[in-house]
């Protein structure tokens, strides 16, 4: 790839459940065709699909932005939903604050930031209650 950075930008479009997961999907698709190892694929892919997937539910979308260079990805998922009041509370397997309707439909189980953090080799959350949230997900290309 040499030095050159690939930018990707995507509309991330709030309580649409049936396009949740496009961008991130697209990225894999990217990923793959760059020739990028499936095991770093797999950790980009489940940790931006899962940030995506928070910012359909709790802030009616947002905005995704995906830099990819020869060494790392780094996704940036912005939305200007509620916040998140604790982040220490939120990142506990289980916590969720998602609504009974979202959770019927197999959403919302309380897992998205610990499996963004779990896959990703550096999670930062910027977050402000009532302003919005950015969630930022570096992966490593090398070890």
């Amino acid at each position: 790839m040499g030095d050159n950075v690939i930018k990707l930008d995507y509309v991330i479009p709030g309580d649409d459940f049936s396009v949740a997961g496009e961008a991130s999907s697209n990225v894999k698709k990217v990923l793959n065709q760059l020739g990028i190892p499936p095991f770093i694929v797999k950790k980009a892919t489940i940790s931006m699909y899962e940030a995506e997937i928070n910012s359909v539910i709790h802030a009616g979308g947002g905005n995704a932005h995906v830099e990819i260079d020869n060494e790392k990805i780094v996704v940036e998922i912005t939305d200007q939903g509620p916040g998140i009041p604790d982040i220490e509370l939120a990142m506990q397997e289980g916590y969720s604050t998602a609504p009974d309707e979202i959770r019927e439909l197999g959403f919302g189980a309380g897992m998205g930031l610990p499996n963004i953090k779990r896959y990703s080799d550096e999670l930062e959350i910027n977050t402000e209650v009532g302003k919005g949230t950015t969630v930022r997900i570096t992966i490593r290309l090398k070890a």
